[in-house]
């Protein structure tokens, strides 16, 4: 119960969650989603490739219109796995986009423990390994980088 309006209610994590990525690449393949990019990520992942960020933005990804906003997205095959995942592993593993590296701790995903137990029913690393404090969810899901492409400094030439 609130003794104020300026208390908030505790978190269902107020303990902290469990989670450690074991690499099945469940989370990379599966529905249609968006992987979006920062211009960072961009730059991280055309570097790892040994490819110019032009050339990497012209053969992995996709412009998308969300909130608003035009971001890139890692494009995927056509049967919905991430451009990048090779013998469910992910190729570019050690520069993979803040959203995979976030993953589960999104903020869909632990709005309730109903919502955080269907993610573990999806994501075998899910309520094992590690303990994440409250502290330590939040910050994830508050690093969220700036996706808008109106943002970014390198220049992309895009129609949507």
């Amino acid at each position: 119960m609130l003794k104020n309006k300026k208390d908030t209610p505790d978190k269902y994590y107020e303990k902290g969650l469990k989670f450690k990525c074991i690499g099945c690449g469940s989370c990379c393949t599966g529905a249609p989603g968006f992987v979006y990019l920062s211009e960072k990520e961009i730059y991280d992942i055309s570097r790892y490739l040994g490819i110019s960020a032009i050339l990497f933005i012209k053969q992995y990804t996709t412009v998308v219109r969300i909130f608003g906003e035009k971001r890139l997205s890692l494009r995927e095959k056509s049967n919905y796995d991430c451009t990048f995942l090779k013998d469910n592993r992910c190729s570019i593993y050690p520069v993979r986009p803040y959203q995979c590296r976030s993953y589960p701790f999104w903020k869909n995903n632990v709005e309730s423990e109903k919502q955080w137990n269907r993610v573990a029913k999806e994501c075998p690393g899910v309520n094992k390994g590690i303990l994440y404090t409250k502290y330590e969810i939040e910050s994830i899901i508050n690093g969220t980088p700036d996706y808008n492409i109106k943002n970014f400094r390198i220049v992309i030439d895009v129609k949507i």
